[in-house]
């Protein structure tokens, strides 16, 4: 599991939901979850709060130009690639912090991932989930 530390600068809710901008070390990461600052006490701006979210939806794209709808899109670098046959492990280097994505084997040598390449690492807003406090 990724686990990065933060602080939520904006909360964003209608009906039972809210969208949490969190900046983490100047980047801004985005979560949707199923709570509002009314239900849930730790949605508030200027909270400490973890956010964690699998390996596996970690997309890794390399030469990505233009618009895309997932709002989590950040640089890193790959320092190490552990590939088996149908898996690979990509460990990222993102502001001195180790970021491990899942993809296939396949992706990889389709993108031609080496390490020491620059990538964007990308998230989907709602596989970002929140914890209350630093952890």
């Amino acid at each position: 599991m990724n686990k990065l530390s933060g602080k939520i600068v904006r909360v964003e809710s209608t009906g039972h939901m809210s969208l949490v901008d969190i900046d983490v070390r100047g980047d801004i990461f985005c979560s949707v979850v199923l709570e509002t600052p009314e239900s849930a006490a730790y949605l508030k701006e200027g909270g400490a709060i973890t956010i964690l979210f699998k390996e596996t939806e970690v997309s890794i794209a390399k030469n990505l130009s233009g618009r895309i709808s997932l709002r989590n899109r950040f640089h890193g670098v790959i320092h190490d690639i552990e590939s088996s046959p149908l898996l690979a492990k990509i460990i990222l280097n993102y502001q001195n912090t180790r970021i491990t994505s899942m993809i296939t084997s396949r992706s990889v040598d389709n993108l031609a991932l080496r390490k020491g390449d620059e990538v964007e690492w990308l998230v989907k807003t709602n596989e970002v989930s929140l914890l209350a406090g630093e952890g």
